[in-house]
């Protein structure tokens, strides 16, 4: 297979939700360009409907503008459909707010856990109750929260930006420490609305104004996904020739450690055109086929990659010699129980790879990849095995496609847009 042309990823799925809620926040309306349009998204804007935004369609080639007032009781509940980042993050814009507000989600994100959120906003003072355990639905009152200083049990964006929002929305004072750095999307885009975030003593720390801060309007364009473009390099990386250019990705540090781990495997992936956009470093990635070698990922890269795990794993299972992941217990309370099903999934195709304890273990054949895949609806599943059956002599059949709408719902188009299987002809 041969790999050619230029493809642009949607828009980043981080991103997105933080500015939707950003805007929601602020005053006056902001514009919205390049948003991603997955479902993910589209769970975060309804949520902020009911609570008295008014946000444009979501569609493709649109800019989305959102007319922000003041957060209000919401009629019913607050559906987050399957996005652990909608429930999450929304805890936090909610623990600010002096009403109750329920909140639920389909039944995958039903058995997500959600203390690691809601134990540090009890404790600034939100109160909340559960129905279920750890899991939603769960009610949550807002109210006067006191200041807190936190140090989270895990690497996660999500607790800290819940945790940013609740002091953005309460109006008092967080510092939140991390075992190791997570993404920080929700900390440059506080930088580039002026409001008071410092990094001070190893810590994130949002510092309010003696009123109530207020978010002002704002233009943003959101860049291309780093996790969605990770499965484009890796069909590039698969292929037998040819080269790809990748348009429009955001290469923040805290979201590019799988380039890191694909040029110790082998695969350089050069990084021109850089510039920001929005407090966000943006790059065109030029990607192309690579000989894999064995790697290890240690436990501090893992939150700069951990989305990515499913497609490293994917080219690891190509790979000369054997990748151990290190630490990716997280995987465990994804979409899907990520971790296990990577490996069984790669040992139904004929590879040899096991979850030991909270380290992932894959070692790499040159025998054609085939068998059945279960993706248990996980969108990263079902693009990292899509990706796999790229290589010649597979056979990779799906249990599933429709889940990659959650956040990358051209991808099955753009990934035969991208290959060529006979002499200048390509795949249809």
């Amino acid at each position: 297979m041969k790999v050619r042309g230029t493809v642009r990823p949607p828009g980043d799925k981080s991103i997105s939700h933080r500015a939707l809620m950003l805007a929601a926040l602020a005053h006056g309306t902001s514009e919205l360009e390049g948003l991603l349009t997955g479902a993910d998204v589209k769970s975060t804007a309804r949520v902020l409907r009911h609570l008295g935004a008014e946000i444009s369609s979501i569609r493709d080639g649109a800019n989305v503008t959102v007319h922000a007032s003041r957060i209000t009781h919401p009629a019913s509940r607050l559906n987050c459909g399957n996005s652990g980042t909608t429930a999450r993050l929304m805890l936090g814009i909610l623990a600010g707010q002096r009403f109750a507000a329920t909140l639920t989600g389909d039944a995958s994100l039903r058995r997500r856990p959600m203390r690691r959120v809601t134990e540090p906003l009890r404790a600034m003072g939100a109160e909340i109750t559960e129905r279920r355990g750890d899991s939603l639905p769960l009610t949550i009152r807002g109210g006067r929260l006191h200041a807190l200083t936190y140090t989270t049990p895990v690497a996660s964006a999500q607790i800290k930006s819940a945790l940013l929002l609740a002091g953005l929305t309460g109006n008092v004072g967080v510092a939140i420490r991390e075992p190791y750095r997570s993404r920080d999307h929700t900390e440059r885009l506080f930088v580039h609305l002026g409001l008071s975030l410092h990094e001070r003593d190893g810590a994130i720390t949002y510092d309010p104004p003696e009123r109530r801060a207020i978010v002002p309007s704002f233009r943003l364009s959101v860049p291309g996904d780093a996790s969605s473009a990770a499965f484009l390099v890796g069909a590039a990386a698969l292929a037998q020739d040819g080269e790809l250019v990748i348009e429009n990705v955001g290469v923040n540090p805290t979201r590019t450690g799988f380039l890191v781990v694909l040029a110790r495997m082998g695969a350089r992936v050069e990084r021109v055109n850089l510039r920001d956009a929005g407090g966000e470093p943006v790059a065109d990635l030029v990607a192309r086929p690579a000989a894999l070698r064995g790697s290890e990922v240690a436990a501090a890269e893992v939150p700069t990659l951990v989305d990515e795990v499913p497609i490293l794993a994917v080219l690891a299972s190509r790979a000369e010699g054997e990748t151990v992941f290190r630490e990716v217990g997280e995987l465990r309370v994804k979409e899907s129980n990520r971790l296990e099903l990577i490996a069984a999934n790669l040992r139904a195709l004929g590879v040899e790879a096991e979850a030991r304890g909270n380290d992932l273990y894959v070692c790499g054949t040159a025998r054609p990849p085939r068998g059945r895949v279960d993706t248990a609806r996980d969108h990263r599943l079902a693009m990292a095995f899509a990706v796999l059956g790229t290589v010649p002599g597979a056979g990779v059949r799906l249990s599933e496609r429709a889940s990659v709408a959650i956040s990358y719902p051209r991808f099955f188009d753009d990934l035969r847009s991208i290959r060529e299987t006979g002499k200048g002809k390509r795949e249809r």
